[in-house]
């Protein structure tokens, strides 16, 4: 028996009967439209006329219904008083992002039928709560003036009678209209997800909007961990051989010191974009670096006391936009990784464009038994660049070459620009 009046103790059954109210109120404006019928057809008959008027008055609800504002307006409002989770409406621009994702001709037709859903229920609630509230309040006060005073409506009829009897019509009547909003506000929660919830287009496009997303994260990721974890190693050796040379070679250590600056200024505006774009804010202008940037790398690696012996051939210059910033991630990921876990001597740094593909390869030297994988990290570094090179759809190999030395080699699919 609780388990039956609970839905009547909670605020958000006469909150969804507001909101049924306000679908019944807004639908009156149409309402001098609609009787337009009984000024053109006067002489038919009355029921003909209420028929019309009801039709031409739904036609102009679906009508009302099928604007992209009506949508809008109707999903917080259901999701604010009718407690129901509903996802915002998609934009046109995320319908675009994704093909297949245009909305149907019954996808169209779900707002103009929750429209009139909406106000048919707001009208029989209002209606019939209306009548048994009206009925609860007066029948007390007609027993106690008329003995024989009473209520009737549509045939049916309640006598008011001084005494207990009267008061338990009220209580039922009283009762009656709380279930009444119940029962409203049940089927609109009911329906508000099937006809104002995402359609299985919208769905679709939400889906692919989420996966841009969190590709887009995944790939500041990346940017952050290469950029981040190169800067933090190459200024931690610097640092060191600027405190050896500090007497010796003042030179030398303020040459360490400036690339330190620089390494750190760089690595601070990625963490600035990359926050920036985390908090959902626009940065002012993305770093970008690319292939053309590579000499700079190479020179703050020398700057730690690194030896470099890079080989680059082919039209570097004509490897663009995502692919060229990649290539130059992959290989400061590489280099860092040789600084890291290296045993000192040359690093050698290879790259080649080919008209079919762009080759890149870093080999250092390890000590026995060392290498990056007897190296305390994050796991995220060569895991990281076998993920970024599978989605270029390119070749990935990392590991030993020969017993003293390591290999990383990628390749990557390439179109030169003209």
């Amino acid at each position: 028996m609780m388990r039956g009046i609970r839905p009547l103790l909670r605020g958000s059954t006469y909150s969804g009967m507001l909101f049924a109210y306000c679908g019944a109120v807004a639908s009156l404006p149409l309402l001098p439209f609609a009787l337009v019928p009984t000024l053109v057809w006067p002489s038919a008959p009355y029921g003909v006329q209420v028929v019309l008027v009801l039709l031409v008055w739904a036609v102009l609800i679906g009508a009302v219904g099928l604007a992209r504002t009506t949508r809008r307006a109707l999903i917080p409002l259901a999701r604010r008083l009718l407690s129901v989770p509903l996802a915002a409406p998609v934009t046109a621009r995320q319908r675009t992002n994704e093909p297949g994702t245009a909305p149907s001709p019954a996808d169209r037709w779900r707002t103009p039928l929750w429209l009139l859903l909406h106000v048919a229920l707001g009208w029989t609630g209002a209606l019939v709560s209306g009548v048994l509230l009206v009925a609860g309040l007066t029948l007390p006060a007609m027993g106690w003036f008329r003995a024989e005073a009473g209520l009737s409506l549509f045939g049916w009829s309640v006598r008011a009678e001084p005494g207990w009897r009267s008061w338990v019509v009220v209580l039922c009547c009283l009762l009656l209209a709380a279930a009444v909003c119940a029962v409203v506000t049940h089927a609109l929660r009911w329906s508000a997800p099937r006809l104002l919830g995402p359609s299985s287009a919208e769905r679709l496009a939400l889906a692919a909007e989420r996966e841009l997303r969190l590709a887009e994260r995944n790939r500041l990721a990346h940017e952050l961990h290469d950029s981040i974890g190169h800067t933090l190693t190459a200024t931690t050796i610097q640092a060191a051989v600027a405190g050896e040379v500090l007497c010796a070679d003042p030179v030398a250590a303020r040459a360490a010191l400036r690339s330190i600056e620089e390494s750190t200024r760089a690595a601070l505006e990625d963490l600035d974009y990359v926050l920036g774009v985390l908090r959902e804010q626009r940065a002012e202008t993305a770093p970008t670096r690319t292939l053309a940037d590579l000499p700079e790398l190479f020179d703050r690696l020398r700057h730690a006391g690194a030896v470099v012996e890079p080989r680059l051939s082919g039209e570097l210059a004509q490897v663009q936009g995502t692919l060229s910033r990649a290539a130059y991630r992959i290989l400061q990921e590489g280099l860092t990784n040789a600084l890291r876990h290296g045993a000192g001597g040359p690093i050698k740094v290879r790259v080649a464009a080919e008209p079919d593909g762009l080759e890149l390869s870093v080999v250092n030297r390890t000590g026995e038994g060392t290498g990056p994988r007897s190296f305390p990290t994050s796991g995220h570094g060569l895991s990281g660049l076998a993920e970024r090179v599978r989605l270029l759809h390119g070749e990935f190999e990392a590991g030993p070459d020969g017993s003293r030395h390591w290999r990383l080699a990628v390749r990557l699919p390439v179109r030169l620009s003209a």
